[in-house]
C-alpha cells in the first residue's frame, strides 16, 4: 500500500486540529511533546560535519486518536518535527496515521487490526522511539535502532495485527504486520552516498514477532524480511540494483522493584546485486545487540548503563577484510561499532524530564553513509558522543 508523504501530512494535520476543536469530547483524545538538547559527536560525521556541540536535537509532535461513535473503530496519527542533525532528515513527517479496528474482544483473546501508516510493535522501543520522554536513553542502541533508518524502521503503508491472549503458562502477544515504507532523496543519499542520485524503493517489509511474558519476565522471538530495489538517476556513479534484508530478533526482559533488565540480540542476512557495479554481489550476515540495565532510585529518578555491540560482517568482526578490499581506503574500525553508554533519567515535575548521557564508542560501523563511508570527517577510531535533552510533554 502506497500512501502520498502530503497526503499523510494533510491528513494527520486535520486529525489534530480537529482533536484540539472538540477535546472536550470524549471521543477525542490529543497529547504533545516538546524537546530540545545540546549534543555532540566528537571526531565523527554522526550528528554534523564538524563535531562540534550542537542544539541539533529537537523533537516536537502532536499525536492523537478519534473513536467513532458506537463502533469498534479509532483513528490515531502523530506528526512530528525533527531536527536531529545528520541523524535524520530535518523536517515534517507523519510517523503513523491509521485506522484501528477491535476485531475481537472477549474474555480469551483480544485483537486489533490496523490500516493505513501503522506502527512497528515488533522490537522493544520501535514502538515508543517517537516520543522523547519514554525512551530509556535520548540515543537508542545502534545496532538495532539506526538512527538513518529511524523512519523506515518506525513503521510501514500496510496492515498489522496485534493479537493478545491469556491461558495457564502466561500472557501471551503476536505482533504481524507487512507493507513498505517511502524513502525521501535525503534518506537515500543518508543510506547510499551524497553523491546518489537515484532513489530507493522499499518494495515490502514483513515482521512478525511471538511474545510471552508474566509479572517481570518478558520473551520475545521475531522474524523480518524486506527487500529494497535502487533506480539510478542521471549521472550516477551507481546502476540499478536490488537488495534484500533477513533478520531474526531475540528479545527478554526482567523487572524488579528497582531494576528493569533488557536485551536484544539479532542476526540480520544482507544481499545486495549489482548497484555498485555490473555483476556486483555481496551475502553478508551481521550479527549485534545490547544488554541495558536501569537502576530507579525512586519513581522520578533512574540511572542507565548499556553495552551495544554490532558487527557489520560476522566473519569479518575486525573490518580487515574490508579495509583490504578497498585497498585500505575504507579503515577497518568501519566493520563494526561498540558503544558503552552511561545516562541518567530525572523527572522533576508531572511533565517536564531531563536526560543526560555519555556514549563511549569504538568503530564506525554505525555511521550513514553506509556503501560510500565518510572516511574523511570519521578518522577515530575511538570517540565520544555527549547529550543533555529537556523534554515537556501535554
Amino acid at each position: 500500500m502506497k500512501i502520498s508523504v502530503n497526503l499523510l501530512v494533510l491528513l494527520g494535520f486535520i486529525l489534530l486540529t480537529a482533536s484540539f476543536a472538540a477535546k472536550s469530547s470524549d471521543n477525542f483524545n490529543w497529547r504533545g511533546f516538546v524537546a530540545q538538547g545540546i549534543i555532540q559527536g566528537e571526531h565523527s560525521n554522526y550528528i554534523d560535519d564538524d563535531g562540534d556541540f550542537t542544539l541539533k536535537l529537537t523533537e516536537v509532535g502532536l499525536n492523537g486518536s478519534y473513536t467513532l461513535e458506537n463502533s469498534n473503530f479509532r483513528l490515531a496519527g502523530q506528526v512530528v518535527y525533527l531536527n536531529g542533525g545528520n541523524r535524520y532528515p530535518e523536517g515534517l513527517r507523519v510517523d503513523y496515521l491509521f485506522l484501528d479496528w477491535r476485531a475481537i474482544t472477549n474474555l480469551d483473546w483480544q485483537v486489533n487490526v490496523h490500516l493505513g501508516r501503522v506502527k512497528n510493535y515488533h522490537w522493544l522501543y520501535s514502538s515508543t522511539r517517537d516520543v522523547p520522554h519514554t525512551r530509556p536513553t535520548i540515543i537508542l542502541p545502534q545496532s538495532i535502532y539506526f538512527d538513518a533508518f529511524r523512519d523506515v524502521a518506525l513503521g510501514v503503508d500496510g496492515a498489522a495485527v496485534v493479537a493478545n491472549t491469556s491461558n495457564a503458562w502466561g500472557d501471551w502477544e503476536f505482533n504481524w504486520s507487512y507493507g513498505s515504507s517511502p524513502i525521501s532523496e535525503e534518506q537515500t543519499k543518508n543510506l547510499i552516498a551524497p553523491i546518489a542520485t537515484g532513489d530507493i524503493e522499499q518494495k515490502f517489509v514483513h515482521q512478525g514477532n511471538l511474545v510471552w511474558h508474566d509479572q517481570a519476565l518478558r520473551l520475545s522471538a521475531g522474524l523480518l524480511d524486506s527487500k529494497f530495489e535502487y533506480n539510478s538517476g542521471d549521472e550516477d556513479f551507481f546502476i540499478n540494483g536490488e537488495g534484500q534484508i533477513q533478520r531474526l530478533i531475540l528479545q527478554g526482559t526482567y523487572e524488579t522493584q528497582n531494576w528493569l533488565l533488557a536485551v536484544e540480540l539479532f542476526r540480520e542476512r544482507s544481499v545486495y546485486s549489482n548497484l555498485i557495479f555490473a555483476g556486483f554481489n555481496t551475502n553478508t550476515q551481521a550479527e549485534g545487540g545490547y544488554i541495558q540495565g536501569r537502576y530507579f532510585i525512586n519513581k522520578d529518578l533512574a540511572l542507565t548503563t548499556r553495552l551495544d555491540i554490532f558487527d557489520l560482517d560476522r566473519n569479518d568482526r575486525d573490518g580487515e577484510v574490508r579495509a583490504a578490499e578497498s585497498n585500505g581506503e575504507v579503515p577497518a574500525y568501519f566493520g563494526f561499532q561498540d558503544q558503552f553508554t552511561l545516562g541518567v533519567s530525572w523527572t522533576f515535575a508531572d511533565d517536564w524530564q531531563l536526560q543526560a548521557e555519555f556514549h563511549r564508542v569504538k568503530g564506525t560501523g554505525r555511521l550513514a553513509p553506509v556503501f560510500m563511508p565518510n572516511t574523511m570527517q570519521n578518522d577515530r577510531k575511538y570517540w565520544n558522543i555527549w547529550g543533555v535533552q529537556l523534554a515537556h510533554w501535554f
